[in-house]
């Protein structure tokens, strides 16, 4: 059951993006730091779970000329079968110390009870410092490792709101 929440470490690859320029960035992600999971006790194999995850851009993004550094994503999923529908947030610290909020939905393929790729768009909530006021969007895919660690690739855009 724990290894089905393994995806949440992906659901890490929402990330950002620059002005009006897909680019994309590269996030690994090591085995769930805390997780919980619960039969839902009305067919075989359906799941509810809860995780979180730390994460490190291989590949930074770059926003405004700062990069994204690490990530700590929360969330959930409801598995039933070989699929699964997650719904998290990530934080991510950018090099200069400032802070995004993402939220992220995604479906997770699943095989034998665990995860094997995911799928999904992320949108930004919020920034702070001189990411405040970003809006912008994007996709993500990626793959679960044997050992619980994952690999996955994000893209989108963003916008600032202009210095007054």
């Amino acid at each position: 059951m724990k290894t089905t929440l393994v995806f949440l470490s992906l659901l890490a690859l929402a990330s950002v993006a620059a002005a009006q320029t897909k680019i994309t960035g590269t996030l690994d992600c090591g085995k769930i730091n805390q997780q919980q999971a619960m039969e839902v006790g009305d067919k075989p194999g359906h799941i509810l779970g809860l995780a979180q995850n730390k994460c490190t851009w291989s590949k930074p993004m770059e926003i405004a000329g700062i990069t994204t550094k690490d990530e700590v994503v929360t969330g959930s999923i409801d598995v039933s079968g070989n699929r699964g529908q997650a719904h998290s947030y990530a934080v991510d610290t950018v090099s200069n110390g400032d802070k995004l909020t993402i939220r992220l939905t995604s479906t997770v393929e699943m095989k034998d009870g665990a995860p094997v790729s995911e799928k999904g768009t992320w949108t930004f909530v919020s920034g702070t410092g001189k990411l405040k006021g970003i809006n912008g969007k994007g996709s993500y895919a990626g793959t679960f490792k044997a050992d619980g660690s994952s690999t996955g690739e994000a893209e989108g855009e963003y916008t600032l709101p202009e210095k007054k």
